[in-house]
């Protein structure tokens, strides 16, 4: 009975996975920290659509909070204990918009350097790669500054760096009818959270996305009702009427491109 349970069980393992067959990889992680530049349209769970769109096997997460900085998420612990937690294999930070630019004081801007400097260094000692994502301004001077500023920070803490601002500013006039901003003017529209999502791609991945896809995520606004803890970027959203789901085609993809490749941002 015994040699006839033992056969009938391998015979059901045969059935279920073919010859030759193996187990699909585990999706790499992506953890995003950031604020309400990180979470309107919710950027996190379109770069992973985008990415599992286009053969790239991703599952993202999230730590974010409106009106949040990098030097708060140092103070209080949490992105270690999302590291700890989590796992993943790619950290992507993003500061509140202008914070780098010494706006609210000579301070704050040192606080923020350190602040990615320290959140580098711990992504680095869990094993990620560490990138930071550009924020924006829509004056010319103060975009180069933004990026100048930027690009420094990630260079000092020796990360990569995704930039955004001049990209928009240029994009933005050359296709003006997209919808770059959120209704509020100020936060990202979906062709800004693209923008974003595409960037990182041709950062991580060296190549061009060609495909559209369709984010089945919650796609907040700038009232989320989100809080700094870690979250998956498609887990339901704390208020119910959060509008869900969005779709890009692989026109918006290509024209993406297009105007990426045609102001210089081109990839190996």
């Amino acid at each position: 009975m015994r040699r006839w349970m033992l056969l009938l069980s391998l015979l059901l393992a045969g059935m279920q996975m073919p010859a030759g067959a193996t187990q699909p990889a585990a999706p790499q992680r992506v953890l995003f920290v950031g604020n309400s530049l990180t979470y309107v349209g919710n950027l996190p769970a379109t770069f992973a659509a985008l990415a599992n769109a286009n053969g790239q096997h991703m599952h993202a997460a999230m730590l974010v909070q409106g009106g949040a900085t990098l030097e708060q998420r140092v103070a209080d612990g949490s992105v270690l204990r999302a590291l700890a937690r989590y796992r993943p294999a790619v950290l992507v930070l993003q500061e509140r918009g202008g914070e780098l630019l010494c706006g609210a004081g000579e301070d704050a801007c040192q606080g923020s350097q350190q602040a990615v400097q320290a959140l580098a260094a711990a992504g680095r000692q869990a094993g990620a790669r560490v990138l930071l994502l550009g924020s924006y301004q829509p004056h010319p001077r103060a975009s180069a500054a933004i990026v100048q500023a930027e690009r420094a920070a990630a260079t000092q803490a020796g990360i990569g760096y995704v930039e955004i601002s001049e990209s928009l500013r240029r994009l933005s006039a050359g296709a003006g009818t997209l919808a770059w901003y959120d209704a509020d003017g100020m936060h990202p529209g979906p062709a800004l959270t693209l923008l974003d999502a595409v960037q990182l791609y041709r950062a991580l991945f060296d190549t061009r996305p060609v495909r559209g896809f369709t984010v089945a995520a919650p796609i907040y606004g700038a009232s989320s009702g989100l809080r700094a803890e870690l979250r998956d970027a498609d887990a339901p959203a704390p208020r119910p009427q959060t509008a869900q789901g969005i779709g890009y085609d692989d026109a918006m993809i290509g024209q993406l491109n297009a105007l990426l490749d045609a102001a210089g941002n081109r990839p190996r």
